[in-house]
């Protein structure tokens, strides 16, 4: 309690003068419309006639009789320019917030007329039968954006603060209980969530779209709808058991999580399948090949990601229903699937390891023997570099953890490293795997062991980075997240929390 008054006093004091400085300037803004004002040389006529509208500053007029803005813009090759943006003539309805014009009026004019303060200065262009342009901007008022651009990062440095300070309390208050933890076996509730079996001949597959480590990935068709479903060979029935027992936990509906629909088994040789809703994107991986996305896509895919695993590790209780921890264990590009919407779902959870220990039950002791006796499940360029090393003890659930958090920072370099936005002329590098530049595409565990424990490498961030605004709280969140101190790294939900910030 009293690291938490301490946290809400820092709080307080960092953030006082920010909600000073924008309810005085909340109090300033003048009661009557702001509109972007130009007249092009060639429209004199409208000179007067809008001007009258309002008083004119520079660029920007203040609206005497109406609470709207009107823009014209010209269809030149494509492309709209500016002809008259000023405020409306006379008092009318003008219910768009932002400038808006979805048709041309005789053949190349764009006309639109919207109620926010300078709202004209910017024109979203939507032609019929045509797919959405981008936004046009073509007002600037320098000392507006200045103390914009100042209050923003003072906002984002407090923010930055206070999900640090949060993070430190967190991980002192919220560790993953360990396995000899008491309160864990009065907690653990070891029921799941039985599914009915599904019979095959329900499902009709249509193509094969991905090969994994133990099993073929098909996309179909089930009661209508498009799905994934992954069969496993009948060898592997343990790798499809121990991914359904994690899907089957209670409370494991999340949007960071895949849906998981069903199970059973095919009649022809003993194989088992899996059948789960279908991310049109296909993987991480294969997307990060063929897209680069923005500033906000790849944002979107970070946030998605980390709050996904937080889902994953988090320890629930609701309804007298118990949802324990659970670490993946191979988390990799490979193993995350990306939606049509630009979020990501975690899946593959065959190597995962259910974090509870249940009076009168053996099945945490063994995982354990399961786990000694595979050192190297998950990828080997993606393991921490504790375990490569084999200095840990795997019994450990906060040792497989802070394993997750390591390789969610060299997904999160991965995507970044894809970002348009991030590189000079929008041109992002081709897609690498961690260490790919450094290693090869085929690194070994010694080679791995060597570069990430011993000489306590990890993947390069560009220098560039350093001079852009979100670059160095990027390089922080990643070497936070890949910490050679595995006590040192955040948690998942840390994480999320440090991206919200952005």
């Amino acid at each position: 309690m009293l690291e938490e008054d301490v946290i809400n006093s820092y709080l307080f004091f960092f953030l006082l003068p920010a909600c000073i400085c924008i309810c005085i300037s909340d109090q300033s803004f003048p009661q009557k419309r702001r509109c972007a004002f130009q007249v092009t040389p060639q429209n004199k006529k409208y000179n007067k006639k809008y001007t009258t509208a309002g008083n004119v500053t520079g660029s920007v007029q203040l609206c005497e009789n109406t609470q709207c803005c009107v823009g014209y813009f010209l269809n030149i090759d494509g492309r709209p320019e500016v002809d008259v943006l000023a405020c409306d003539i006379a008092g009318k309805s003008c219910p768009d917030a932002t400038c808006k014009s979805h048709t041309p009026y005789e053949g190349r004019v764009l006309v639109c007329v919207c109620n926010t303060d300078l709202c004209n200065s910017n024109i979203t262009w939507i032609p019929e039968l045509e797919e959405p342009r981008p936004t046009y901007s073509y007002f600037v008022d320098e000392n507006e954006v200045a103390a914009i651009s100042i209050a923003l990062l003072v906002l984002s440095i407090l923010l930055l603060i206070a999900a640090k300070l949060r993070c430190i309390v967190k991980k002192k208050k919220d560790k993953p209980p360990s396995l000899d933890d008491d309160r864990v076996s009065r907690l653990c509730s070891c029921q799941t969530t039985k599914t009915s079996e599904l019979h095959i001949d329900d499902i009709e597959l249509q193509q094969i779209v991905g090969h994994g480590h133990f099993a073929i990935v098909w996309q179909g068709k089930y009661k209508g709808s498009t799905v994934a479903v992954k069969v496993f060979p009948a060898g592997w029935k343990q790798k499809c058991t121990a991914e359904k027992e994690v899907y089957e936990l209670p409370l494991m509906n999340h949007a960071g999580i895949a849906q998981f629909l069903g199970f059973g088994r095919k009649p022809d040789g003993g194989s088992w399948f899996i059948v789960m809703q279908l991310a049109e994107c296909g993987s991480l991986h294969s997307y990060l090949c063929q897209h680069t996305p923005n500033w906000m896509l790849t944002l979107k895919l970070c946030q998605s990601l980390s709050q996904g695993l937080s889902y994953l590790h988090s320890d629930l209780q609701k309804h007298d229903v118990h949802k324990p921890p659970v670490a993946h264990r191979d988390f990799s590009s490979s193993n995350v699937l990306v939606r049509a919407d630009g979020t990501c779902v975690l899946c593959d959870f065959g190597c995962s390891t259910i974090l509870r220990s249940c009076s009168g039950n053996r099945s945490w002791q063994s995982h354990i023997t399961n786990m000694e006796g595979h050192a190297q499940m998950g990828t080997l360029r993606y393991m921490p570099p504790e375990i490569l090393e084999g200095s840990v003890n795997l019994s450990s659930s906060m040792c497989l953890m802070q394993g997750d958090i390591y390789a969610l920072g060299l997904l999160l370099w991965e995507i970044c490293m894809r970002c348009s936005d991030l590189f000079e002329g929008g041109v992002a590098p081709q897609h690498l795997l961690p260490y790919e530049s450094e290693l090869g595409a085929n690194a070994t565990r010694d080679s791995l062991c060597q570069y990430v424990f011993h000489l306590k490498k990890r993947p390069s961030i560009p220098k560039h980075w350093e001079l852009l605004p979100q670059g160095p709280v990027l390089q922080e969140l990643m070497t936070d997240c890949w910490d050679c101190d595995a006590d040192a790294r955040l948690t998942a939900e840390c994480v999320a929390g440090r991206l919200v910030s952005l």
